[in-house]
């Protein structure tokens, strides 16, 4: 992909999170000579959308599709989505197959190119124990008919699960910035899958991060159920859901690695 300053990299972030929640990462990839692109999803980080403006994931991604439509058919960037940024990706890599050199999951929902979208979410909701989300809201909101459920993350839910190795004070960070989400599962359940001579054939790699047990062993399903060519793991003690927060060293060496086609 030529040298460092010619790699175009593109951050997306998951669910009630923004482009904020990248500001370690992004600061390392840029001294590494890299140009970096970060993104706010349509209701997310300081973009002025409402979550009721929203009905569908692909008005969710707009900002992305919107961005992809902007980069000259010449040229291609590096996606790398966290969490439920993994079906943004899908979206992107699906109307823009050729713009996208490689996508990066990082603990990430990734789709198939077999099944309905929401597949991979429903077997990730099927993994999860009742209460699991703690002390977060899931208000409805929008049409009745369209079945829409807000998530709210609570702050003892991010300190116990998603946030359990991160430093204190980007809890508290996160606490006052995060806003109202949406997994979007019923539109997602109405869609045909992913095509795989258009997403599919996008190259792939996953890195695998998260506190437990579960969180690995699910990631490892996707990675089985979709098969990734590159694989990385993070350490389960210094590493929670929040890599980019717990772990931005270790994260940027392990995609600078996989950018560079570096051994493992």
């Amino acid at each position: 992909m030529g040298d460092n300053q010619k790699r175009h990299l593109v951050l997306v972030h998951g669910i009630c999170h923004g482009a904020w929640c990248w500001y370690k990462l992004q600061t390392l990839l840029e001294d590494a000579g890299y140009r970096v692109s970060n993104l706010d999803m349509s209701a997310s980080g300081i973009d002025p959308k409402s979550l009721a403006d929203l009905s569908t994931f692909p008005e969710y991604t707009d900002p992305l599709l919107n961005f992809m439509e902007s980069i000259p058919s010449v040229e291609t960037v590096v996606l790398i989505g966290h969490s439920l940024a993994g079906m943004n990706l899908a979206f992107a890599m699906e109307k823009y197959p050729k713009k996208v050199s490689l996508a990066i999951f990082i603990a990430a929902i990734m789709p198939d190119a077999i099944n309905k979208p929401s597949f991979v979410l429903e077997e990730y909701f099927s993994r999860i124990p009742p209460g699991a989300f703690m002390d977060s809201h899931f208000p409805p909101f929008g049409r009745p008919e369209n079945k829409l459920m807000a998530i709210n993350f609570g702050p003892q839910y991010m300190e116990a699960t998603i946030y359990s190795r991160s430093p204190p004070e980007d809890r508290t960070l996160a606490n006052n910035l995060v806003r109202p989400g949406c997994f979007f599962m019923e539109d997602l359940s109405k869609r045909k899958p992913f095509s795989n001579d258009k997403y599919g054939s996008v190259k792939r790699a996953f890195i695998i991060a998260g506190a437990t047990d579960a969180e690995h062993k699910f990631y490892r399903w996707e990675i089985e159920n979709f098969e990734v060519p590159i694989v990385k793991e993070m350490d389960k003690e210094t590493t929670d859901h929040m890599a980019m927060i717990s772990n931005p060293k270790t994260l940027c060496r392990y995609i600078l690695d996989i950018v560079e086609n570096k051994p493992n």
